[in-house]
């Protein structure tokens, strides 16, 4: 999952990076409203954390335009402000949540994934795929009971392409949902990652074609 953090305070945007990728997410950081305008254009995210006040507009300004184009993203707010009218704005404007600043970094990371979890229909906090399991809460995942030790990266990629079997991903899709902003796409990085996640799968399930790579198409979970 990718994330998209709109904070123009660095001891707090780089703390909030820090706990969000450390759970596994893709995130990329915008100190101001400009700069967040040019990467929601270039990439796509899963979630945008969003700050109110801004040195050089409003959050509310970015929620509005967003939405012009996208009903899709998730957005909260995370303000310092605790005027109820702000919060009602905000979620008037589309934002699907909100939190006052200071908060509980528990809290954040739980609304976080309960957002996640919805994509607008709700979604379990396992992914049972025959006698594979992932928990999202706990970052694990076991084969017949038995666990698989993965990467964040190696964990992610498995999660992707689980919540969306049946599918062919392609590398670009990939790789715009895993990595994030600073990272180079023209390296092997990724196919490494892969090689290495079928490797282990290999090792617990007995198969080779657990991730099968499609033609002119991506990658696909092949778990039947």
């Amino acid at each position: 999952m990718r994330l998209l953090v709109v904070e123009d305070e660095l001891n707090i945007a780089t703390a909030m990076e820090k706990i969000l990728k450390k759970d596994g997410y893709a995130v990329d950081v915008a100190l101001t409203g400009r700069e967040a305008e040019d990467l929601m254009v270039i990439n796509e995210y899963d979630l945008i954390l969003l700050d109110i006040r801004l040195p050089d507009t409003d959050g509310f300004t970015i929620l509005s335009k967003l939405r012009e184009v996208s009903e899709t993203v998730r957005v909260i707010i995370v303000s310092a402000n605790r005027e109820i009218d702000d919060r009602i704005k905000g979620l008037d404007l589309g934002a699907n949540d909100y939190i006052v600043k200071p908060f509980d970094v528990q809290e954040l990371r739980a609304r976080i994934r309960a957002l996640l979890r919805r994509n607008f229909v709700v979604k379990p906090n396992i992914i049972k795929i025959e006698e594979m399991e992932i928990d999202l809460t706990s970052h694990r995942v076991s084969y017949q009971n038995r666990e698989l030790i993965l990467t964040m990266k190696e964990y992610s990629i498995l999660v992707y392409l689980a919540e969306n079997k049946g599918k062919s991903i392609s590398a670009e899709e990939l790789y715009n949902h895993i990595w994030n902003e600073d990272s180079n796409p023209f390296t092997s990085v990724m196919r490494v990652h892969i090689y290495s996640l079928r490797k282990k799968l290999s090792n617990v399930t007995g198969r080779d074609d657990i991730i099968t790579n499609v033609k002119g198409l991506g990658y696909s979970l092949n778990l039947d």
